[in-house]
């Protein structure tokens, strides 16, 4: 129920005039949350990395996109908790996100959000804002009332098998750790016009510890254990995209694709610096899943142009507001480098 509650971006499907609003979405994410002036309306404590993308060249068979084209290419990107609560403990946060920015020399840029589950919990906008108003904390208790969520999970079995899924996967230790996969289905669009479907995940190369982190009273324990990594040594993932077979679910995020679908590495993201949000690069960056370069289009899959107007709708609002220091703070740290 926790997952379910703090979970997920947002979903597709309101366009329906006069139905449901990104305004809406945006008002049910500050009920649930609370109003928090300056950051964003999900996913709002975060920290900001940037480093290089390395591609291996397999992806230029699949997409004309120049990101796969050139050798390297300079990445800025955040981690985050996927809470609308910019305090909240990272113990409390069971879903974790990595959004990027890949900035190819000819500024046909790639931005994608990524986390760290392996399924999405809805299947549109309307099932969002419910699952949020389903997970609104109780005044007596501030925890979200079983019998409302229970209720919720029965008029929505795709939630509830979704969310089984989700409990049942491996579960990283670390944000330096875990694995990032884009949910969605995107199309890759090779030179001669060719289509495929996919999605893609940032694997990670670093090692999952043996026994699980001692969590302490360290309410940023998460971001203290990246900031000391990424001082310690570069981290990298592999770009890894899944390529769907005729038959495959595209529309619908909460299905996952059979397990022997082909999988291919398009690369190697190196990052190499942290830095709180407060000095940092990524606070005012709207990591829109629609901006895309040519050679990467968006599928039948209604989600991101959902995603895509609530977070332009949580920019228009933390553009009026005023900014307030991040939970995270930290100076420039590179590997060897200051702490």
């Amino acid at each position: 129920m926790v997952v379910a509650a703090t979970g997920f971006a947002f979903a597709g499907g309101w366009l329906t005039p006069g139905r449901l609003s990104p305004e809406q979405v945006a008002d049910a994410l500050e009920r649930t949350n609370g109003h928090h002036p300056g950051f964003r309306r999900n996913h709002a404590k975060g920290v900001c990395i940037s480093g290089t993308f390395a591609s291996s060249a397999a992806g230029s068979e699949l997409s004309r996109a120049s990101v796969f084209a050139q050798s390297r290419v300079p990445v800025l990107g955040r981690l985050a908790l996927a809470s609308g609560r910019p305090d909240v403990p990272d113990t409390a946060s069971p879903v974790w996100s990595m959004a990027l920015r890949f900035l190819p020399a000819d500024g046909d840029e790639w931005r994608t959000g990524m986390n760290s589950i392996p399924v999405f919990t809805v299947r549109n906008a309307r099932e969002f804002a419910g699952l949020v108003i389903a997970g609104r904390p109780h005044p007596a208790t501030g925890k979200p009332d079983p019998a409302v969520m229970q209720a919720f999970l029965k008029a929505h079995p795709a939630t509830a098998k979704a969310l089984a899924t989700i409990k049942s996967a491996p579960k990283a230790a670390s944000l330096e750790t875990a694995t990032y996969n884009s949910l969605n289905a995107f199309r890759f669009v090779d030179r001669d016009g060719g289509k495929k479907a996919v999605r893609w995940s940032m694997v990670p190369e670093q090692a999952a510890s043996a026994s699980p982190k001692e969590t302490g009273s360290d309410p940023n324990y998460l971001f203290d254990d990246l900031i000391q990594a990424v001082h310690r040594q570069e981290l990298r993932w592999h770009l890894v995209v899944t390529l769907a077979e005729p038959g495959d679910v595209t529309a619908d995020p909460t299905v996952a694709w059979p397990a022997d679908r082909r999988r291919i590495d398009l690369g190697t993201l190196t990052i190499d610096r942290v830095e709180g949000e407060d000095s940092g690069s990524c606070r005012d960056v709207n990591f829109d899943p629609l901006v895309l370069p040519s050679g990467i289009e968006p599928s039948d899959d209604p989600i991101p142009a959902a995603r895509s107007a609530v977070y332009a709708e949580s920019v228009r609002r933390r553009d009026g507001e005023p900014k307030q220091p991040s939970a995270v703070r930290t100076p420039p740290v590179r590997p060897g480098e200051g702490e």
